[in-house]
C-alpha cells in the first residue's frame, strides 16, 4: 500500500512510519519541522521511506503528496495544553485549517480509502462519574476557588457530594475544556464530514497520555511524562501538581504506533472514533514515581507541589474495549515497566 504519513517526523508519526516501512509499504511522508516541535532536523528518519519538508499550509504541495495514495495516516498537529490563550491561533491554524487543506487536498484528487487520525482523550473533558444518589454524571469546571484551596475532586452537579471516577467509553458527550480539545472535536468533525463527503473510511484515535522514545522536552507543549523525565534528567526533583491524585492513562508510543497501523489495515470499514490506552491508568505520583524509579544510581523522589493549572481536568481514564473488539488492538506495553525505562529513554532535542 502507498500511505501517505502526515508529522512523519514528529513523536508518534516516526514510530508509524517505522512500523509502516517493516511490514513493507510504501510510505510517503510530509512534515513542515515546526519550530514549535524540533530545534534540529532529527536524526531518526526512516531511510525506507520518502519525505517531503511541506507544511498542510501549502495546498499545491498537498494536492502533489495526496495524488495516487492507498490510504492516509494524518498525525501532523500542534499538542498539549499551550502556554495561554494567545496560542490559540497557533492551534487553530495547524490543527484546523491544517487539517481542511488535507482533506480538501485527498477530495480534489478523489481519494475515497482509509484515513485515520490523531486525536485525544482530551475531547472528553472530566472522564467518567458516578454520584451515589444521582448516578452518572458529568462535573463542570473546577472553580479557581476550589483549586486554591486544595479542593482538587469534583463535586456532584446536583448535591454536591463525593464523586467516583469511571472510566469513558466512546459515546460519552464530548466536553472539550481548553483550545487544543476544541481544535481536537472540530478535526473529528471534519473528519465526518469528508466521510460523507467521499465515502472514505476516517477513524479518529483519541489517544491517551502517551510516552516513549523521542518524545519532546523541555518545551510548554511536551506532556506531563516528559516533563518529569526532564526534571529527572536535569538533576531536579520533578514537580507533581495538585495532590497527585490525578488518574490518567499512559500509553507507550509503540502501542500507539501498533494501534494506528492495526487500523490502517483492517479488512472491514470501522469508521468511527476509538479510545486508543492501555486499559491500565494510574496516578500522576504513581507516574512519576516510576520514571524517578528508573534514573540510574540514586533515585530521586517527586514533589507534590499542591499547584494547578487552569484547563486541567482531575480525572480521565477511558475503555480501549472497543477498538480492541473492532481492530484488535491491545496495549502490549505496561505503564510501570514502560515508564521505568523512559527514565533512560532518547528524547528529541530540547526546544531553545
Amino acid at each position: 500500500m502507498r500511505i501517505l504519513v502526515t508529522g512523519g517526523l514528529g513523536f508518534i508519526g516516526s514510530h508509524i512510519v517505522d512500523d509502516l516501512v517493516e511490514q513493507g509499504h510504501d510510505v510517503v511522508c510530509l512534515d513542515s519541522l515546526s519550530p514549535a516541535a524540533h530545534a534540529v532536523e532529527p536524526d531518526y528518519g526512516n531511510p525506507g521511506a520518502e519525505y517531503h519538508r511541506v507544511s498542510l499550509s501549502q495546498m499545491d504541495e498537498v494536492v502533489d503528496l495526496c495524488r495516487d495514495l492507498d490510504a492516509v495516516c494524518h498525525q501532523a498537529s500542534r499538542v498539549g495544553l499551550g502556554v495561554n490563550f494567545g496560542d490559540v491561533t497557533a492551534y487553530v491554524d495547524d490543527n484546523c485549517s491544517g487539517t481542511a487543506v488535507l482533506f480538501r487536498a485527498l477530495y480534489d484528487v478523489g481519494f475515497s480509502g482509509r484515513l485515520v487520525q490523531a486525536s485525544s482523550m482530551v475531547v472528553y473533558g472530566e472522564g467518567g462519574y458516578v454520584c451515589a444518589a444521582h448516578g452518572s454524571t458529568r462535573p463542570g469546571p473546577r472553580s479557581v476557588a476550589s483549586l486554591r484551596e486544595g479542593l482538587f475532586e469534583p463535586g456532584c452537579p446536583h448535591c454536591g457530594s463525593a464523586l467516583e471516577s469511571t472510566v469513558v467509553l466512546e459515546s460519552q458527550a464530548l466536553d472539550p475544556r481548553n483550545v487544543y480539545a476544541a481544535t481536537k472535536v472540530h478535526q473529528e468533525h471534519l473528519g465526518q464530514a469528508f466521510a460523507a463527503a467521499t465515502g472514505s473510511d476516517v477513524v479518529s484515535l483519541r489517544y491517551h497520555n502517551v510516552y516513549g522514545p523521542r518524545m519532546p522536552r523541555d518545551t510548554p507543549y511536551a506532556g506531563v511524562a516528559s516533563i518529569v523525565r526532564s526534571a529527572c534528567e536535569a538533576g531536579r526533583r520533578p514537580r507533581v501538581f495538585e495532590d497527585g491524585g490525578q488518574r490518567r492513562d499512559f500509553v507507550h508510543v509503540a502501542d500507539v504506533a501498533r494501534a494506528n497501523c492495526l487500523a490502517l489495515m483492517a479488512a472491514e470499514s470501522i469508521g468511527g472514533s476509538y479510545n486508543i490506552a492501555s486499559g491500565s491508568p494510574i496516578t500522576i505520583s504513581q507516574m512519576a514515581d516510576a520514571v524517578c524509579a528508573g534514573v540510574p544510581g540514586h533515585p530521586m523522589t517527586p514533589i507534590v507541589t499542591g499547584e494547578y493549572r487552569l484547563g486541567d481536568v482531575r480525572h480521565i481514564v477511558a475503555s480501549p474495549t472497543l477498538a480492541r473488539d473492532t481492530f484488535g488492538f491491545v496495549a502490549q506495553i505496561a505503564p510501570e515497566t514502560g515508564l521505568r525505562e523512559f527514565a533512560t529513554a532518547p528524547m528529541r532535542h530540547p526546544i531553545n
